[in-house]
């Protein structure tokens, strides 16, 4: 990585050594606000989400997948450049409705809703509630009959595809817990379809997570044509398609791209079937948007060799970004400030451990990096998304702060934590 390297769509980049978000120095956010942080670019956030919206045919909901990032400020940002919301809980729902987002842009799918969460999205008159097995179902029936309220449900099909990525965020194959066969899928939407308060309205698939291949997606979204193909000929218009997100972004630096150029070559790939067969587009994408727009900043603590090895022991650990601890997952690491070529007369190979009590705390491991010492900042990429959203006060540790910036105006849009918050 030398010092004319741009990242995360060109938001951050080195100038005179170092490294940036925007148009604000990352050691000048570390010494404000503290580390370790979260620090995402505005401008990253929106042109992705603009990436969507305009390559996506008229007419087309593109629902923001909450769970990948559900800071409020993010949420607001994302509602007002028109998206819709994708949500998996009463928590989200909440979340997506005060950040503003239009109920009738919110759909929501999730394998376990609650009664008190499915009269929630009712009392909201969202877009539609995406069922995922035949008992769910029923109780929304139940619900929907008890409030007569028309209910508006899509059924969510595993359409039993297989994709390349890590068997965690694998959610298409016939032995996951997500969506129900195509068979069932269809008896559902009958089942609606003869009910006075359940209105049928659309398929749905999500095969998975941080796919790189489009092939796959195009491939459901056939699959899902055909159903409502398959549908309409007995009699049952639906209005849309939903294909999921997954949409992959590039972790490793020897490889990193304009992601909005990405997000453009895939809703022309999966929009062109569903358009052409004549249904409204639904997509539900929450990576590609907010991953390669944050980094987490992190300082250095102690270093230490151990045998052969050697370790940076850094201030934010597996609780604050669990990603690498759960699925091995690449963060590519970089030094917020870059020493001079001069100075640097040899490389370590770090492994970038935190402080919490278990073995599988580590951020990275065998990375090179030139000596380390205490008080070094480094810059963890693409950590936008599933970053805070899977953190923890495990260890009795805090949750850190998050900051959005804005050209030369830094945001702080979370706290960080306080010891009295663990009390409560």
């Amino acid at each position: 990585m030398s010092a004319n390297d741009v990242v995360g769509n060109g938001r951050f980049q080195y100038q005179q050594n170092q490294l940036y978000c925007e148009n604000i120095p990352l050691a000048d956010l570390a010494e404000k606000f503290g580390t370790p942080l979260y620090v995402y670019s505005r401008a990253a956030i929106v042109e992705n989400a603009h990436a969507f919206l305009a390559q996506a045919p008229a007419g087309a909901l593109v629902c923001y997948a909450v769970k990948a990032n559900g800071n409020p400020a993010i949420l607001r940002l994302l509602a007002e450049t028109g998206l819709g919301a994708d949500v998996t809980s009463g928590g989200e729902l909440f979340l997506a409705l005060h950040a503003g987002f239009a109920p009738e842009k919110i759909i929501y799918s999730g394998v376990g809703k609650m009664p008190h969460e499915i009269n929630a999205a009712l009392d909201a008159h969202i877009r539609a509630l995406h069922v995922e097995s035949a008992m769910e179902l029923e109780l929304i029936t139940e619900i929907a009959s008890q409030r007569q309220q028309i209910v508006s449900i899509g059924a969510r099909v595993n359409p039993d595809i297989h994709v390349e990525t890590h068997p965690y965020i694998s959610t298409g194959a016939r032995q996951h817990k997500f969506g129900v066969s195509p068979e069932t899928a269809v008896a559902l939407i009958h089942t609606a379809a003869q009910h006075p308060w359940l209105k049928p309205v659309g398929v749905a698939a999500h095969i998975g997570s941080q796919i790189q291949d489009i092939a796959p997606f195009t491939a459901s979204a056939d699959f899902l044509v055909g159903l409502a193909d398959e549908l309409a000929s007995s009699g049952i218009q639906l209005a849309y398609v939903d294909i999921g997100g997954g949409l992959g972004v590039q972790y490793a630096s020897d490889n990193w791209e304009v992601q909005s150029e990405k997000i453009e070559k895939w809703v022309t790939a999966v929009a062109e079937p569903v358009r052409t067969a004549g249904y409204g587009l639904v997509m539900e994408p929450g990576r590609s948007i907010i991953a390669a727009a944050g980094v987490l900043l992190t300082q250095v603590v102690y270093t230490k060799s151990q045998d052969a090895k050697q370790f940076a022991i850094v201030d934010a650990g597996m609780n604050d970004l669990l990603r690498p601890t759960l699925y091995s997952a690449h963060h590519e690491i970089l030094p917020v400030k870059v020493r001079r070529t001069s100075e640097v007369r040899r490389t370590l190979t770090y492994d970038i451990v935190g402080p919490i009590c278990e073995t599988g705390d580590f951020l990275a491991k065998e990375r090179p990096f030139p000596p380390l010492a205490p008080q070094d900042l480094l810059a963890v990429f693409h950590a936008g998304a599933y970053g805070f959203a899977m953190s923890s006060n495990y260890n009795g540790r805090l949750r850190p702060a998050e900051v959005l910036v804005d050209g030369a105006t830094a945001h702080l849009i979370r706290q960080r934590q306080t010891y009295e918050n663990l009390l409560v």
